[in-house]
């Protein structure tokens, strides 16, 4: 009985048939994509063979086959820049996104389109919206909601005037950085960042930065931009950022929740089909009457429908008058769901479905 191990050299060679098995398997999958596009027809660009739904089945059976010893997000990150590859072989999907370079935005991006769509920073959570709906943007990707601070009040008031629609969903795991010039705690005199991330991060900047000014901007990287300008500045951050901007890491993991994630929102312009496993978001404006809103849920229960969240906003359409955005498990093309937005449009005074989605890989 031969127990001898496999030589170092006898390793690499089987890795290396290996890899060329996986590059050959690679290029026979984007040729077959190319079938793709010649069978739905020619002179159609990127976003008329980009299908979310799909998409989601196919990680979902990434996931489902996975023995390891390589985890589920790194199988489903493999197959996804694959995916994102095949796809863009003949002209990339442009995503919108919440600039400049660097953002937890653009992150966002990458983990749900991969590195081969194109990635087109701006300047607002409205301009992405406005790019989207012109048609400058194939889709965009902006932050709804926050594990630890909520909603993200801004993104749900664009729904209230755009006709852009939901296509899919992000989780972020999202890890704050203190980034600064010269990557001294005691030369930090005035810390700039997002809003959203100083509230993320304040119990840590009240006990190791109680003197530093905090100094709200537009975005995260943009923060990283106005630090790398001075030595008693500071900003919170990814670490993406401060390597897009030379930036030396001052604190790392500076969040104040261990599980701190933010959930991002794809829109589009129209909606798509089940995937299977799906999320439909709602905007519901309510007659002003006694028992309103339990017109809106009461349809739901009844269908054994599941409402994952409830949010209101004022509706801009009058002083006091609300809007609420909902979202229930299920596609709006469900029999369930159907028949309870039947019931419930009798009742209130508006009602748009804001996109059925493939829910985020967890």
């Amino acid at each position: 009985m031969n127990d001898q191990k496999p030589s170092l050299t006898d390793v690499r060679e089987r890795i290396d048939h290996i890899d060329q098995q996986i590059q050959s398997l690679i290029s026979e999958r984007a040729n077959w994509a190319r079938e793709v596009a010649k069978v739905k027809g020619e002179g159609l660009s990127a976003i008329d063979y980009y299908r979310p739904e799909r998409e989601a089945h196919v990680l979902r059976m990434v996931v489902d086959r996975n023995q390891g010893p390589l985890t589920d997000a790194e199988m489903v990150r493999l197959f996804r820049e694959i995916m994102s590859s095949c796809l863009a072989q003949e002209d990339p999907l442009k995503i919108g996104f919440l600039g400049p370079e660097g953002t937890f935005s653009e992150q966002a991006v990458r983990k749900h389109f991969g590195h081969a769509a194109y990635g087109l920073p701006l300047g607002s959570i409205e301009e992405v919206f406005q790019e989207v709906v012109a048609g400058n943007a194939d889709f965009g990707v902006v932050p709804v909601e926050n594990s630890g601070q909520g909603m993200i009040q801004i993104t749900l008031d664009m729904f209230l005037s755009s006709e852009a629609r939901i296509c899919g969903e992000v989780e972020l795991r999202v890890h704050q950085c203190l980034l600064s010039r010269t990557g001294r705690l005691e030369d930090i005199k005035r810390v700039y960042s997002h809003p959203q991330s100083l509230q993320q991060c304040k119990t840590w900047l009240r006990i190791n930065l109680p003197w530093a000014e905090r100094i709200p901007v537009t975005s995260n990287a943009e923060a990283a931009r106005l630090a790398r300008h001075a030595d008693d500045a500071a900003a919170i951050a990814g670490q993406s950022a401060g390597h897009v901007y030379g930036l030396k890491t001052v604190g790392e993991a500076i969040e104040d929740r261990a599980d701190n994630t933010t959930r991002f929102l794809v829109i589009g312009r129209k909606l798509f089909p089940p995937s299977g496993n799906d999320r439909t978001s709602l905007l519901v404006t309510v007659n002003d009457k006694p028992g309103a809103l339990y017109d809106v849920l009461s349809p739901l229960a009844r269908h054994g429908i599941s409402l994952n969240r409830i949010e209101s906003r004022p509706s801009h359409d009058g002083k006091w008058q609300y809007a609420f955005f909902i979202d229930v498990s299920g596609h709006s093309a469900d029999t369930p769901i159907k028949e309870a937005l039947v019931e419930m449009e009798a009742s209130l005074a508006d009602l748009r479905v804001l996109g059925s989605y493939p829910v985020a890989l967890p």
